[in-house]
């Protein structure tokens, strides 16, 4: 059998076969078909919601809790972990003890699912067999995504402890933490993930455009949860009936005061559209922080913009709708006020100054999107002693204009 040959029959295989099963099946069904391209040992290894570990899934359902944290690696300090931060193959060469093992992000997108560990035998043509490896890893990353929205057990396997209501109302209503194109880099991260309240984000593509939206409504329980919600699908659904920016942000003001009533519950937020052509940002502001721009490694602009009250409020405040021309390579923040306003055991904030420099440090340290905001999430919490007292959100889009070249993931 023909190298070609092989690496058909083991994609084609593990298409055809999928289609009948479930999560907990794909552990098999890989290991089965990545035979026939002269892969073996293969070990699907999820990132769990935080980013701190790599989880196996084992195929055996939501138990045998214990046996998986014993074979979890961690993100930080391992080769697998390095793998899944930097989005490329790594490997361990062999020996005359093993054989060699190499580590592959699992990716859909840009979003980074885990990594697939995969062993070859030495005689094996090593460009070869990563590129069977890349095209194993993406056809595995398609399946699991196709259907982890029916698994509790991809749910449960992404865990490290219990969730509350409102994060699982949450976690199901927001687009993924990544997404990229050739104009635009978009990068999310919320915390506390367990224990979310009144956070949310959102963004979305429609032809040219980029919407854009962070919002923070009142409170941090299971009714905030249920502000941020419906407001959100608010948002959808006025945008999706060809609102702008100012009637949609009106829209999901009239939704939430008949749901609620007048003051009863609100939210703050910023609503954005980005015009991937032309780098024109165009946004509201709703009684909430003003995004930030960074441009070639310097803080430039903190976008002002007249605030109307909060959304829920009923004040009629008259909404502006402000524009700023965005440069090639600029990125945008916007940010809920838990991510600044956490505070040391010394009650001294984490500050916008702090945020700001830290994305700054790591952009010049060449790190992705992703993997920048996986190391502020962390930074932040370190800096509150491992808990938050409100939720902190940050939504991070690139534009990249068209002459960036290469996509760094």
């Amino acid at each position: 059998m023909g190298l070609d040959e092989g690496r058909a029959r083991m994609l084609a295989g593990l298409a055809e076969a999928s289609h009948m099963s479930a999560v907990e099946d794909l552990p098999a069904l890989v290991e089965e078909h990545a035979a026939h391209a002269g892969l073996y040992d293969v070990l699907i290894y999820l990132a769990d919601l935080q980013q701190d570990v790599l989880r196996p899934l084992t195929g055996r359902g939501a138990g045998e809790e214990a046996e998986r944290e014993k074979r979890e690696l961690r993100i930080d300090g391992t080769l697998a972990g390095r793998a899944f931060q930097e989005v490329r193959v790594l490997s361990r060469l062999p020996s005359e003890e093993e054989p060699g093992r190499w580590w592959v992000p699992l990716l859909d997108g840009t979003e980074r699912l885990g990594v697939l560990r995969v062993s070859v035998r030495p005689v094996t043509d090593g460009k070869r067999a990563q590129e069977d490896m890349r095209h194993l890893a993406s056809m595995v990353a398609l399946l699991l995504v196709s259907k982890r929205s029916q698994s509790d057990s991809y749910a449960q396997l992404v865990r490290t402890r219990p969730m509350n209501v409102a994060a699982e109302m949450q976690w199901n209503l927001l687009p993924s933490l990544t997404f990229a194109n050739e104009e635009v880099v978009i990068g999310a991260a919320l915390e506390p993930a367990y224990a979310l309240g009144g956070d949310a984000f959102d963004y979305a593509l429609a032809g040219d455009c980029v919407h854009l939206a962070v919002f923070d409504a009142m409170g941090h329980d299971a009714s905030a949860g249920l502000t941020s919600n419906l407001a959100v699908a608010a948002c959808r659904n006025r945008r999706r009936q060809g609102a702008g920016l100012v009637e949609v942000s009106e829209g999901i003001e009239e939704v939430l005061i008949k749901e609620f009533g007048l003051g009863n519950r609100f939210a703050t937020a910023i609503l954005a559209n980005l015009d991937m052509r032309t780098g024109v940002f165009t946004w509201v502001n709703r009684g909430h922080h003003p995004p930030v721009v960074i441009r070639r490694g310097r803080w430039v602009a903190t976008l002002q913009c007249p605030p109307a009250h909060p959304m829920g409020l009923g004040l009629g405040l008259t909404v502006s709708l402000c524009r700023e021309q965005l440069e090639p390579g600029d990125r945008v923040l916007l940010y809920t006020d838990g991510m600044t306003e956490a505070r040391n055991r010394l009650g001294q904030e984490f500050g916008l100054e702090r945020f700001v420099d830290f994305i700054i440090r790591r952009s010049a340290d060449g790190l992705p999107v992703p993997e920048t905001l996986r190391r502020l999430v962390r930074s932040v919490l370190e800096y509150h002693d491992g808990r938050l007292q409100d939720d902190a959100t940050v939504l991070l889009v690139e534009w990249r204009g068209g002459a960036q070249g290469k996509l760094r993931l």
